[in-house]
C-alpha cells in the first residue's frame, strides 16, 4: 500500500518537486507544482501522526536495507508532531507567497525560489524523519544551503549580509554537529540513533564521547539560536522575502530544537542523564537571558519584523526553559510550545507581510493610523499578540499554563513567578503595534493601504484562528506533546 511508504513520500515529493520547479521558466507553473507539493505535505503527516497514536513508532527502512546497517526512517510521536507543523505552515504559506513574492522578488527568479522552498521544506521534513546521524547533517545542509539563498533573495541589501552571516554560523554549527558525530562513530562504529542509544553506555567513561556530545550540543544550539549563539537570526528574519521569514520563524528553529531533544532524551540517555548532560543551573540562565534580554530588545525596536525576530530568540528561551526544568511536565512543555509558538509567529510574520505587501519596510512611523485601514490585519496582530502574551483562550496561554506548572511540580514558585512576570513584557512591544495602528494619526504615505488581497489574508488569519482554537482544544496539542514527552523519556505512552 502506498501509506506504508508515507515516511518516504513526504521527504521524496518535495524533494522531487524542487528540481521541477527551477526547469520551469514561468513563475506561474512553478508556484503551482511547489503549491500541488505544499498541499499533500500535511496529509501525509496527519496519517502518519494517526497512526503512531493508534499503533505505536514506525521503523521505514529505505531500499529494503535492515538497520542498523541501512538508512531508517523512524517516526514516533515526537518528530509526527513536528511534521505535522512543519508541513503545514508550508502547506499554509503557499498561496499566500504568490502574490507577496510579485512584489519583492523579479519574477524571473520566482521559480528558483520556489525550488529553493521545496528543498527547505523536504531538509526539515528529512531532519526530522531520519532515524540516522549522518542523515541529519545530509538534510541539515539541503535545508542550510536553501536557507540561505531564500534570505538572499529579499529586496533589501541588507539581505545579502544577514544571508552571509548566518551562513558562516550556520556552517559552523553544522560543522560541529558532523564533528560530533564523527566521534560517536569512531566509538560506537554506527550511525543509526536507536542503535547508537544502545552502544553508547559501553564507552560512557571514553573521553571522545563526551567532546562528541558538546560538539553536537552547541552545533544544534548555534542552529535554533539559544542566547547567546542568536546574534544571526534578527537580522534574517528582518531582511528576508515575508514569506521566507514566516516560514523560517514557524519552523526551522523547531526542527534544530527537536533534534537537540533527540540526541539529549534518546541517544545519550543511558549514557549520561540529562542532569549531567545539561548543568541545570547553566542552563536554566541561558534560558532566562534569553527571555529577558530578546524580549527587552524587542521592546526598543522600531523595524516591526526585527522586534518579532527578537520576540523569537525569547519564546526559544521559553521552549529551553521548559527543557531545563528536566521533568516529564517541564518536556510537555517545550514540546507544546514549539507547535504554539509556530502557530503564533507564522500568524503575525504573515500579517506585517501583508503589511509589506503595500509599504515595504514596516516600521512603526508607517503602521501609524493603519488600524483603520486594515481592520482585519490588525484583529489578527492583536489576537496573535494576546496569544503571545499568554491571555486565556489562546495557545500561548497553554504553553504558560504548562510551564507554570512544570516549575510548581519542582516547587520553584520563583520560576513560576518569572515566567508570568516576563510575560508582561511581550505585552509592552505587542503594545506598541497596537498603540500606533490605533491610536496615532495615519502617516500621510499610507494612504494607498488597504487590506491585503485575499489570497494573502485568508492563510495569515487561518493561522490566527489556529491561535484561538487551540487555546481551547489542547486535547489535539497538548496530550500529543505529553505522549511524545513520554516516549522521549522512555516511558510507556
Amino acid at each position: 500500500m502506498i501509506a506504508d511508504h508515507f515516511p518516504a513520500l513526504q521527504v521524496v515529493i518535495p524533494l522531487l518537486a524542487a528540481p521541477v520547479c527551477a526547469m520551469v521558466r514561468n513563475r506561474r507553473v512553478a508556484w503551482l507544482i511547489a503549491l500541488v507539493a505544499s498541499l499533500a505535505m500535511p496529509f501525509i503527516a496527519g496519517a502518519l501522526l494517526m497512526r503512531v497514536l493508534s499503533e505505536g513508532p514506525i521503523s521505514y527502512w529505505m531500499g529494503g536495507w535492515e538497520p542498523p546497517w541501512g538508512i531508517e526512517y523512524r517516526i514516533d510521536a515526537a518528530n509526527a508532531f513536528l511534521l505535522l507543523l512543519v508541513s503545514a505552515i508550508a502547506a499554509i504559506i503557499m498561496p499566500y507567497a504568490r502574490l507577496s513574492l510579485d512584489r519583492e522578488i523579479p519574477h524571473n527568479r520566482q521559480p528558483w525560489y520556489y525550488a529553493l522552498y521545496l528543498l527547505c521544506l523536504a531538509g526539515m521534513l528529512g531532519m526530522a524523519a531520519t532515524g540516522d546521524a549522518f542523515n541529519v547533517f545530509v538534510f541539515l545542509e539541503i535545508a542550510s544551503i536553501s536557507t540561505y539563498l531564500l534570505i538572499a533573495l529579499g529586496r533589501d541589501r541588507r539581505a545579502l549580509m544577514a544571508a552571509y552571516q548566518y551562513l558562516v554560523i550556520g556552517t559552523v554549527g553544522a560543522t560541529f554537529f558532523v564533528i560530533g558525530v564523527g566521534f560517536l562513530y569512531v566509538m560506537t562504529g554506527t550511525l543509526n540513533i536507536a542503535d547508537l542509544a544502545e552502544r553508547l553506555p559501553t564507552v560512557a567513561n571514553q573521553r571522545p564521547v563526551i567532546v562528541g556530545l558538546a560538539f553536537i550540543a552547541v552545533g544544534l544550539c548555534l542552529k535554533l539560536a539559544l542566547f547567546p549563539l542568536h546574534y544571526w537570526l534578527p537580522n534574517a528574519y528582518a531582511y528576508a522575502p515575508s514569506a521566507t521569514t514566516a516560514f523560517l520563524a514557524a519552523t526551522a528553529t523547531k526542527v534544530a530544537i527537536y533534534l537537540l531533544l533527540r540526541f539529549f532524551f534518546t541517544v545519550f540517555a543511558k549514557t549520561f542523564p540529562f542532569q549531567e548532560i545539561v548543568v541545570p543551573v547553566i542552563w536554566l540562565s541561558l534560558s532566562a537571558a534569553a527571555i529577558v534580554y530578546a524580549s527587552t530588545a524587542a521592546i526598543y525596536q522600531e523595524n516591526v519584523k526585527r522586534m518579532l525576530a527578537y520576540s523569537s530568540v525569547a519564546q526559544i528561551g521559553y521552549i529551553t526553559l521548559g527543557i531545563g526544568i528536566g521533568t516529564e511536565a517541564g518536556l510537555s512543555a517545550a514540546i507544546v510550545h514549539i507547535f504554539n509558538h509556530g502557530v503564533m509567529k507564522g500568524a503575525l510574520f504573515l500579517l506585517v507581510g501583508g503589511i509589506a505587501y503595500y509599504g515595504g519596510t514596516v516600521t512603526f512611523r508607517r503602521i501609524a493610523g493603519l488600524g483603520r485601514r486594515m481592520p482585519l490585519t490588525f484583529a489578527g496582530i492583536v489576537l496573535a499578540g494576546l496569544s503571545m502574551v499568554g491571555v486565556p483562550g489562546t495557545v500561548g496561554f497553554v504553553s504558560k499554563w504548562y510551564l507554570v506548572t512544570a516549575a510548581l511540580e519542582r516547587g520553584w514558585w520563583w520560576l513560576a513567578a518569572f515566567v508570568v512576570g516576563t510575560s508582561l513584557l511581550a505585552l509592552v512591544y505587542m503594545g506598541r503595534v497596537a498603540e500606533a495602528a490605533f491610536f496615532r494619526p495615519a502617516d500621510p504615505a499610507a494612504e494607498k493601504h488597504g487590506e491585503m488581497p485575499l489570497s494573502m489574508l485568508i492563510p495569515a488569519l487561518l493561522l490566527v484562528g489556529a491561535c484561538v482554537y487551540f487555546g481551547f482544544a489542547t486535547d489535539l496539542t497538548a496530550d500529543i506533546a505529553e505522549r511524545a514527552a513520554r516516549g522521549l523519556l522512555g516511558k510507556a505512552p
